[in-house]
């Protein structure tokens, strides 16, 4: 068979139901696709957004996502697997490189785009003949989901990967079997077990931290069911967000950078913090203040040299977090919940405290619409089978203090730090789940970064709802001006941080959505309702106040 043959049948046969690119990018794979397979090509309106859209379907479904691009492409698309690399998840891009003739000759619109793929990937491997397509394909579904997931890259010669694709190839195609994370479960050292349960058992104020390794794993029920043996408050990373209950009696947010509040302040009175998949990196540690770094820690992870990488006074677990727990339930089964009793009702106390001083703006009837009120209305309103994604920045912090998921099918995804993702990664998932109700949270400043894929979820018809919170501007950015301008703001500051007032309903209208503005509080209920039963994508633009900063995460104790 020709590589193209080889490479739309693998692709199928590994479980793949949707790739998006830019042409022209494997033309001959994806006539493939169309003749032999069901496999969705979804043409999008840039590389990056190609990426964020694999991110996007990988992180909904745990099975590895597949983007591709041309030569002239491959820098965008290596940029769109930042986001994929620092969220942990699993993405395979293809993309052409140089012909053999072509290569170090000005050829036109070429350059070794290569070497941009290292720091973004967990492999990145030429193809530079089909006879090795396929152990290089199955290595890189194999790297992207075993172990910690990440991104796997191949370049195939040839500009569109047309040298390998057209080449003819004699192999065994993959058995029907799709891959997805976790692509190999590790199992615990009992030893390291029981030191863990030894430490959690004495622990007087032990905290739980459910990271998105627990998501990954399936381990949601395993960690919770700890965390009621322990008698342990447990909070999330925003990775982990939707591996606990928000309404769980236990749960208490997620803490860090774009935390509660009052999170902070319980793991900072804690004398055990019990990391189940979590990197422990600075956004969920608040630069590891919260917990300073003498902090006796309990790390399970199944990436070994994330084990007592950022805290020194570490008991580490390498496994697979479902495996790991389930051995640490065991070893637990004797535990006594009631006698941290009293520290459970402390960090009740504390977390009381922060919706009481929060109650005048979760409340709020003030129009412009508080965004505070926004983010915990619309954990209130999605349905049971809705998956939120959450774009980074103010996005991200609004629904990191303010959003809580109760159901038990609801799901939550966030940016890994790369604005604009919101938006193509909520398509992504919106076509890999087609049983979800996507929900993208985003503001018109993450909106316009990538505004033309609306016209995507137009053309496929992608059922997903788009809320924006609109405040005319990028008002996260007040902070670091106001230092820069040397205490106020001053002169054409807003030339910075402004943006014209559109009507963004309008703006969607204009490429195929449907659009909804809300202006007032109450309105927010009838539009999510109206959106939801609507079968194709809306965007909800909603006005909010400019004014109104998330307030980023703080190392400060609680008074007693």
């Amino acid at each position: 068979m020709t590589g193209a043959e080889y490479l739309s049948r693998a692709l199928d046969a590994y479980g793949v139901s949707a790739v998006f690119l830019v042409p022209t990018s494997l033309s001959a794979t994806l006539v493939t696709m169309e003749r032999e397979t069901e496999i969705k090509r979804i043409v999008t309106h840039g590389e990056k957004a190609a990426a964020y859209m694999a991110d996007g379907y990988a992180r909904a479904t745990g099975r590895p996502g597949v983007c591709m691009a041309q030569n002239i492409g491959g820098a965008n698309l290596a940029a769109g697997l930042r986001d994929a690399y620092l969220g942990c998840s699993p993405v395979i891009a293809l993309t052409g490189g140089p012909y053999e003739y072509s290569r170090g000759r000005n050829y036109y619109q070429e350059i070794e785009d290569f070497p941009l793929f290292k720091p973004v990937t967990k492999s990145s491997r030429q193809v530079l003949d089909a006879q090795r397509l396929p152990d290089q394909l199955d290595q890189a579904f194999r790297d992207a989901t075993v172990g910690k997931p990440g991104p796997a890259h191949l370049e195939l010669a040839g500009h569109t990967g047309d040298t390998v694709e057209n080449q003819t190839i004699s192999a065994e195609l993959p058995a029907p079997q799709p891959r997805s994370v976790p692509g190999m479960r590790v199992a615990p050292d009992p030893a390291a077990v029981a030191r863990a349960a030894r430490v959690l058992r004495e622990a007087r104020r032990p905290v739980i931290v459910s990271g998105g390794g627990v998501r990954a794993s399936g381990a949601s029920s395993e960690v919770v069911a700890l965390a009621e043996r322990l008698g342990a408050p447990i909070a999330t990373s925003l990775n982990g967000k939707d591996t606990v209950p928000g309404d769980h009696p236990l749960a208490i947010g997620v803490p860090g950078l774009y935390a509660r509040a009052s999170a902070n302040e319980i793991i900072l009175e804690a004398d055990v913090v019990f990391y189940v998949g979590s990197q422990t990196g600075s956004q969920v540690t608040l630069t590891w203040q919260v917990p300073p770094t003498s902090t006796q820690i309990v790390h399970l992870d199944i990436e070994p040299t994330e084990l007592g990488r950022h805290y020194p006074n570490t008991i580490p677990v390498a496994a697979d977090a479902r495996l790991g727990l389930a051995a640490l339930l065991d070893a637990l089964s004797d535990a006594d919940p009631s006698r941290t009793a009293d520290w459970v009702a402390r960090t009740r106390e504390l977390g009381c405290r922060w919706r009481d001083r929060l109650a005048d703006r979760l409340d709020s009837e003030a129009e412009p619409i508080r965004p505070e009120r926004l983010a915990s209305e619309l954990g209130r309103l999605v349905p049971d089978n809705a998956i939120i994604v959450a774009d980074t920045g103010h996005a991200g912090m609004w629904t990191g203090g303010y959003l809580d998921l109760a159901k038990p099918g609801q799901g939550f995804l966030r940016a890994a730090g790369s604005l604009g993702w919101g938006l193509p990664a909520g398509i992504g998932a919106q076509i890999a789940r087609p049983d979800a109700q996507v929900v993208v949270f985003t503001g018109d400043g993450g909106l316009f970064y990538h505004l033309a894929e609306l016209e995507t979820a137009a053309r496929w018809k992608v059922p997903l709802v788009v809320v924006v919170n609109d405040n005319r501007s990028l008002n996260q950015e007040i902070n670091p001006y106001t230092v820069a301008y040397g205490g106020s703001l001053g002169g054409r500051h807003h030339e910075l941080w402004h943006f014209e007032d559109l009507d963004l309903s309008r703006v969607a209208e204009s490429l195929g959505v449907t659009g909804i503005r809300v202006t007032r509080p109450q309105d927010l209920e009838p539009a999510i309702a109206r959106a939801v039963a609507m079968n194709g994508p809306v965007l909800i633009d909603v006005v909010t106040d400019i004014d109104a900063l998330a307030p980023k995460g703080s190392a400060q104790r609680a008074t007693v």
